[in-house]
C-alpha cells in the first residue's frame, strides 16, 4: 500500500521551496543572457549612430545606421601616443577599436576610425570627459589634413535640461564645430581647440562659443577635447 504524501510536514515545504527557487533562479539567468545580448547590441547600435553623427550623418533608423557604418567606417584601428598601429581593425569593425573605453584611452590604447565619406578620406576619433554632474563623451571627425574638423557629436550622461545637456542635444551649437581648426598652424605642439564663453572668444579659427549658463559643462567640453585630441597629437601631425 502506498504512503500518503504528507504535504504539512516539514521535509516537503523545504524540498518544495527549494524547487521554486531553482525554477525561478534558472528562469531568470534564461531571460538575464537573452536581455544582456539585445542591451549589448542597442549599445553597440547607438556607438555606431554617434560616430555616423560625427561625420554629419543623422536621424537614421536602426537598419541605416547599421548599413551606413558598415558602409563608410572602413577599420576601427587601436593605435598608440606615438602613431603605432598597436590593432589593426575592419572594415565596418566592431572588433578592434570599437570596443574601446575611457579606460583603455587612460591606459594609452586609443581608437582611431578610418573612414571613407563621398571617395574623401575622415578620421573620427572618441573623447571623454567630466561636465557638471557626470561623464560626457563625444565624438570629432576631422579630414584628411588632420587637422581641421569635418563634424562632432557629444553626449553626456547627467547634465541638466536646456543647460549643460544642450552639448547632446543643440544640433547647432555641435555644428558651430564643423571647419574649426584642433592645433595652429604655427604651434602644432599642443591642442589649441577650446570652447570658451562668446565674449571670450579672440580666435574664431580654434574657439567655439560656450553653451550659455553652463560654465562648468563647457569647460569639461574643452578640458575634454584638450586632454583627449592631445593623446593622438603624433598622428596629427604625421601627414
Amino acid at each position: 500500500m502506498n504512503k500518503k504524501l504528507n504535504t504539512n510536514a516539514n521535509s516537503y515545504t523545504i524540498v518544495y521551496a527549494a524547487v521554486i527557487v531553482i525554477i525561478v533562479a534558472f528562469l531568470l539567468a534564461f531571460v538575464s543572457s537573452i536581455l544582456k545580448q539585445r542591451q549589448e547590441n542597442n549599445v553597440a547600435l547607438d556607438k555606431k549612430k554617434q560616430i555616423l553623427a560625427a561625420l554629419n550623418l543623422r536621424d537614421l533608423d536602426d537598419t541605416k545606421a547599421s548599413e551606413l557604418y558598415s558602409t563608410y567606417i572602413i577599420k576601427d584601428n587601436v593605435i598608440d601616443d606615438s602613431n603605432k598601429i598597436v590593432a589593426e581593425g575592419s572594415k565596418g569593425g566592431e572588433a578592434t577599436g570599437f570596443k574601446l573605453n575611457s579606460a583603455d584611452a587612460k591606459q594609452g590604447k586609443l581608437a582611431l576610425y578610418i573612414c571613407n565619406v563621398d571617395g574623401k578620406t575622415k578620421y573620427v576619433i572618441p573623447v571623454y570627459g567630466m561636465g557638471l554632474w557626470g561623464p560626457i563623451s563625444g565624438y570629432i571627425a576631422i579630414n584628411d589634413d588632420k587637422n581641421t574638423i569635418y563634424g562632432a557629436y557629444f553626449n553626456h550622461e547627467s547634465e541638466t535640461a536646456g543647460l549643460g545637456a544642450e552639448i547632446k542635444d543643440n544640433k547647432a551649437w555641435q555644428d558651430q564645430f564643423i571647419g574649426k581648426k584642433i592645433m595652429l598652424p604655427n604651434d602644432p605642439s599642443h591642442i589649441a581647440l577650446q570652447v570658451v564663453k562668446k565674449s571670450d572668444v579672440k580666435n574664431p579659427t580654434v574657439q567655439c562659443d560656450a553653451v550659455t549658463g553652463a560654465t562648468l559643462t563647457s569647460n569639461g567640453v574643452s578640458e575634454m577635447l584638450q586632454e583627449c585630441l592631445g593623446k593622438y597629437l603624433k598622428f596629427l601631425n604625421d601627414k
